[in-house]
């Protein structure tokens, strides 16, 4: 049996949504930059570093609103991370390796190729 009444808007759905397709966008407009760095500031250029520079606005906005959304769950969280210290877990522990990683080598190489 079918309810005639239309659900209501889902403001997590929709926040996690659009961090995730904002998210998403981001390293293909940000390779494209990568591309077009040493080019000349063209129509296509420009296009590619405004698509960038917005999804980052977009991304910043729903995940500050996503964590707004959840801040309750996520204090629940930190208070168990604060009596959980020095016991973090294997995720945690592996996410910020992955992420120190993946910064530590996207940065790095602007200083071996020098500038």
């Amino acid at each position: 049996m079918q309810s005639n009444r239309e659900k209501p808007f889902n403001k997590r759905a929709f926040t996690a949504l659009g961090a995730a397709v904002s998210g998403l966008g981001l390293p293909f407009t940000g390779y494209a930059n990568h591309l077009y760095q040493f080019s000349a500031m063209t129509t296509q250029r420009h296009a590619w570093m405004a698509a960038h520079n917005i999804l980052a606005v977009l991304f910043l906005a729903f995940a500050a609103w996503h964590v707004i959304l959840n801040r309750q769950a996520l204090l629940r969280h930190a208070k168990g991370i604060v009596r959980n210290i020095p016991f973090l877990s294997r995720e945690a522990v592996l996410a910020g390796l992955v992420v120190a990683s993946v910064v530590f080598l996207f940065v790095g190489h602007a200083f071996v190729a020098g500038g």
